[in-house]
């Protein structure tokens, strides 16, 4: 029996539990995937989720009405993305996908996050972590290219990436 599709919808505070949850999954397998230290124990944290939910930026990828995944979805000139040591392809306006996360028990969260993000705005900017394997080539099977370094608020870097239209 097939699947049923994966829908993406905005993320309520009545949403919270059940991100927390993503999260934390999230977490776990980045450390065990050799990435412990891009979002540490604690981030993102419940006070930024609630921030992206009150500007209307979380977005769940749902099966069934379940979520999971998440993603923040940001428009506007991000500021951790003025500096970067490379080059950015465009400076047209674009949408940045960040906090990206799945349980790992539904497949093609990453998919849908891009193709709803598109969908609203084909200019897309992304970074990760350096140890973040599984992420880089799930951006690089997407049609995102590497474009250099930028720091994000603590000051360490992070690889990024951008796709055009």
């Amino acid at each position: 029996m097939p699947s049923a599709p994966l829908t993406v919808r905005a993320a309520t505070p009545a949403d919270l539990p059940a991100l927390d949850a993503l999260y934390r999954s999230a977490r776990a397998f980045m450390a065990a995937s050799g990435n412990p230290t891009q979002w540490g124990t604690d981030r993102p944290t419940r006070a930024q989720l609630e921030g992206d939910i009150a500007r209307g930026q979380l977005w769940l990828v749902c099966r069934d009405g379940v979520p999971h995944g998440a993603f923040a979805l940001v428009p506007g000139q991000d500021p951790t993305y003025r500096v970067i040591d490379g080059a950015w392809q465009s400076d047209a306006p674009y949408l940045t996908i960040h906090r990206l996360a799945g349980d790992g028990i539904c497949h093609g969260i990453f998919g849908a996050a891009v193709a709803f993000a598109a969908g609203r705005c084909p200019h897309l900017r992304i970074d990760t972590h350096a140890d973040n394997r599984p992420m880089r080539n799930h951006i690089a099977g997407a049609g995102f290219v590497y474009c250099g370094i930028i720091r994000v608020e603590d000051g360490s870097p992070r690889l990024a990436y951008e796709r055009l239209p």
